[in-house]
């Protein structure tokens, strides 16, 4: 089970499709990334765009488009073009508008917000709710919970074993590449590793992943490329989606998707057992208590 929901004919909510297509990107040519960007980028585009217009404008001939259309998962070019279409037309694909230098602090400030709300609004579109439910499952129930990641990624990792700690639910962050490596080599069945990753080729965390899966352990990775080394690697993957701005990239508002994503696997691990959950909170928040301390 890998948690990926992919564009094609399959797919029926049209919120889908832009997500299911960008997760794709990695494995895109130069080219067909321009095609791409074309067609859910350019406002023009529709369900009545003919198929030479979109070669013209992205300088392919009409058998890229086509060939793209079917490497999507497409019956063809008309069944891509009115699934994006669709997906083009919903309010939140509008949400997305790219940073300019001219910009003052309002319209900043309301193009960032509106980015990681249209983040938020896909995520939750495109993410597998089996995948969540397995995940849950694994990091509820498992002896040992190791966390890899580095940077931003590293980040949102440390975001969640602190809120899993405040209940009682233990888990390590590693940062580290050799580090990583040694925890996934004393892992086995029983433990979880879960790899943190946006682009999913961060190499450092593909090795301890795959050396953590071949050693019996489950594996959960977070990325926002659900097509990525990363997350063919593991068993369940969690894909966040956000478009990104030469600017701030894809990073700021993936980041934003991919703690709620956690924030909501925490809830969910927490509610298994609420009565030990509201007992562990008690404790760890009395410990830190500035109120305690004076009464001792």
């Amino acid at each position: 089970m890998n948690g990926v929901v992919t564009a094609g004919p399959g797919t029926r909510d049209p919120r889908q499709i832009g997500p299911a297509i960008r997760s794709r990107l990695p494995e895109l040519t130069a080219l067909e990334t321009r095609i791409v960007d074309l067609m859910l980028t350019d406002r023009r585009f529709s369900s009545e765009t003919a198929l030479r217009d979109v070669a013209r404008d992205a300088a392919v001939s009409e058998a890229m488009v086509v060939k793209l259309a079917k490497k999507l998962g497409f019956a063809g070019f008309r069944e891509m073009r009115g699934q994006i279409a669709a997906y083009n037309d919903l309010p939140t694909a509008e949400l997305h508008e790219q940073l300019a230098v001219s910009d003052d602090a309002a319209t900043i400030l309301k193009k960032v917000f509106r980015t990681a709300v249209q983040a938020l609004e896909e995520t939750l579109a495109i993410l597998d709710i089996n995948a969540f439910k397995r995940a849950t499952e694994m990091l509820a129930e498992a002896r040992q919970r190791d966390f890899y990641g580095l940077g931003g990624s590293a980040q949102i990792a440390r975001d969640v074993a602190h809120k899993f700690l405040r209940v009682g639910v233990r888990a390590a962050v590693f940062d580290d590449s050799h580090m990583m490596l040694m925890s996934a080599a004393l892992l086995g069945p029983g433990d979880v590793a879960v790899g943190f990753s946006h682009s999913g080729e961060t190499e450092a965390v593909i090795r301890p992943i795959v050396l953590a899966r071949e050693n019996g352990a489950s594996t959960i990775v977070i990325t926002n490329h659900a097509a990525s080394s990363l997350a063919r690697a593991a068993e369940v993957v969690l894909a966040s989606t956000a478009q990104g701005s030469p600017l701030t990239g894809e990073n700021a508002a993936a980041r934003i998707a991919q703690l709620n994503i956690l924030d909501a696997l925490f809830v969910a691990v927490a509610q298994r057992d609420v009565t030990t959950t509201e007992a562990n909170l008690r404790r760890t928040m009395d410990s830190v208590s500035p109120a305690r301390g004076r009464r001792a």
